[in-house]
């Protein structure tokens, strides 16, 4: 079940409190994005940890190299399992990042680089952004340069998942959100998969919100989706 990670995009800790309060057989392994993040600050980030969950701190880093290795040296001692970064801010702002994310005694946590956000199609990427090409092109050479700069994996579409084991290896991590269970709405997402689909794909990790936050049940939504998932 810890492969699956609910996305707690609350405005509050007392939101997710509550939420999370209703796990009571479960300790999952959950997403502190930058509206949490930002609202409440660090204490999320202990308090959550104190609680027994797993935390995929999704701050989504992209600076300058030496402002991101300062600030992920700051992240490295919150005791967060999983952070994150845009492969598009260069191979030398990724290298940077690992130097500061590494602790003393040589640990650190999974670091991954986003490579196109899964809100993100073709026409969007082409037009808005001016990368040419196919989505998967992309995601494929930002996978490359992440595993060169000596990250852990990427974040990616379960779409692309496949082609990143292929490209990168097999050990080389793919977290993928835009999950939708097969009765569920697309929102704002453009590339999406079940979570069975996520898994035969070769996704590692999932990463689920509204299919599991928004519903009535959202204990049985996450076990559907952590049963799908296995």
């Amino acid at each position: 079940m810890n492969n699956v990670i609910i996305a707690c995009d609350f405005a509050s800790a007392e939101q997710t409190y509550g939420f999370l309060d209703r796990f009571t057989g479960d300790k999952p392994f959950v997403k502190i994005g930058m509206e949490l993040f930002y609202a409440e600050g660090p204490d999320i980030v202990r308090q959550l940890k104190a609680r027994g969950h797993r935390i995929f701190l999704d701050l989504k880093l992209h600076d300058i190299p030496n402002t991101v290795r300062k600030a992920m040296a700051v992240l490295s001692r919150m005791d967060v399992d999983m952070v994150n970064l845009h492969a598009a801010g260069t191979c030398d702002m990724m290298r940077a990042a690992v130097e500061g994310l590494t602790r003393p005694d040589g640990t650190r946590p999974i670091l991954l680089a986003v490579t196109q956000l899964t809100s993100t199609d073709r026409e969007r990427m082409n037009s808005d952004i001016l990368i040419p090409g196919e989505v998967a092109d992309c995601v494929r050479h930002y996978a490359l340069c992440a595993k060169q700069s000596g990250l852990d994996g990427v974040v990616c579409s379960p779409l692309e998942a496949a082609m990143v084991k292929q490209a990168c290896g097999k050990d080389f991590l793919c977290v993928t959100p835009g999950i939708r269970f097969a009765d569920s709405d697309k929102g704002d997402q453009a590339r999406v998969t079940t979570p069975a689909m996520a898994r035969q794909m070769g996704s590692d990790c999932i990463v689920v919100g509204r299919p599991i936050t928004a519903a009535s049940d959202p204990v049985a939504a996450y076990r559907r989706c952590c049963d799908e998932f296995c």
